[in-house]
């Protein structure tokens, strides 16, 4: 992989943005034989040293990433109150990836291969030109045939509140070991909802990596981010009088803030510049999953500009009932977070896990669609319905 020396560049595609998305979508070209003479750029604003994420996802299949997983478990369990259940994933399994783990892999994929440049350097300005797209980094010019820009979107500046609705997945979690066997490595604590909920939606998840090691974590559907503080003292309360605890230490720490939103989120800006992650809508508002939805929009453009020279008309393949369901789910966060318990707990409790997984991974039929719809409560969901059909989100 060689770097960039000219004042004015041109290659084939221009990848802006060096995570989670950006990264992405330069394995899988790597990857296809047939874009092998493709000259392709990479630019990040900054060097990936550090293990500043995890991504989790559920799956069924080999993945491309299966040699980097850091762990995968069998089991789920759900808790709420009156009703909790540790669910076998069956031929699922629930897996974790360490962001330092991924950036090195693909650097490693991406520098074996002469076909890619890369520089460090923040994007200024990215713009489609009548053959291709051009980036202005400091005082240099760069043009490709095509962009793929996975810059995160400014919501700050696009927020329509009137119109649609802005929730945020927050947490913070510790990576902490015990003296003793506390956990089981078997099983995830997908969803523990059985604390104070305070109007919003408010769970604690947990990644057991050994009996005495997990990654244990507070986190809230809600408008706006809590003091750390509080975090930890959700943390601690789970530790003490939840899993009993008289002693720990914290190994590591990790804290984020992921948009849930229905603004829509373009999958192209014009002709020549396509929307990776975040910004092109790959975050699922409801659940703020992203990982797998990267995985899958990458393969389909590889697939496309493998095939036919150019991205895919439809860049995304997404299907308007689930943009529904998940505007729906996010107005009943926005309007009457506390429910939001419920819905899961209705879920976990009338639904095989196969089938949520299908239904929020958006591979169901409409006759699943209707099994899932008819095993939670009407009410919620057709004041929410009501709210769309005015075209304005609903409020407490």
């Amino acid at each position: 992989m060689s770097s960039p020396t000219n004042h004015l560049s041109e290659y084939d595609y221009l990848i802006v943005g060096g995570g989670a998305a950006g990264l992405s979508l330069a394995y899988h070209i790597s990857r296809e034989p047939r874009l092998a003479d493709k000259k392709v750029l990479l630019i990040e604003p900054d060097a990936k040293t550090r293990n500043d994420r995890t991504w989790s996802f559920w799956a069924d299949e080999p993945g491309l990433f299966d040699g980097i997983v850091a762990h995968e478990w069998r089991k789920f369990a759900f808790r709420s109150p009156g009703f909790e259940r540790v669910i076998d994933l069956g031929r699922y399994r629930y897996k974790t990836i360490n962001g330092l783990d991924y950036y090195r892999f693909v650097h490693r994929a991406v520098a074996a291969s002469p076909q890619f440049a890369s520089m460090q350097g923040e994007v200024t300005r990215l713009a489609n030109t009548p053959t291709g797209a051009v980036a202005t980094i400091t005082d240099s010019e760069i043009t490709a045939r095509y962009a793929f820009d996975s810059r995160p979107p400014n919501l700050a500046e696009l927020k329509q509140p009137e119109k649609h609705r802005y929730l945020l997945q927050h947490f913070v979690g510790w990576e902490i070991e015990t003296e003793t066997d506390v956990f089981d490595p078997t099983t995830v604590e997908f969803m523990d909802f059985r604390g104070e909920q305070q109007h919003e939606a408010r769970f604690m998840y947990v990644l057991p990596y050994s009996p005495r090691k997990a990654l244990v974590e507070y986190t809230l559907f809600s408008e706006t981010v809590l003091p750390k503080a509080e975090y930890e003292a959700a943390i601690r309360h789970y530790l003490t009088n939840t899993l009993k605890l008289k002693s720990y230490q914290i190994t590591a720490e990790e804290a984020g803030a992921i948009p849930m939103t229905d603004h829509p989120l373009p999958a192209r800006t014009g002709q020549h510049i396509i929307n990776l992650g975040t910004r092109g809508g790959r975050a699922k508002p409801s659940t703020g999953y992203a990982f797998k939805r990267i995985q899958q929009h990458s393969a389909r453009l590889v697939a496309a500009l493998a095939a036919t020279g150019r991205p895919p008309a439809d860049a995304t393949g997404d299907n308007w009932q689930f943009r529904l369901f998940d505007t729906l789910l996010l107005d009943i966060m926005q309007r009457q977070g506390e429910s939001t318990r419920d819905i899961f707990r209705q879920l976990f409790e009338r639904n095989p896990v196969e089938r949520i997984f299908r239904f929020l991974d958006e591979q169901t039929s409409w006759a699943d669609n209707l099994r899932v719809m008819n095993s939670v409560s009407a009410g919620p969901f057709m004041r929410s319905i009501g709210q769309v059909l005015r075209g304005r989100p609903g409020r407490r």
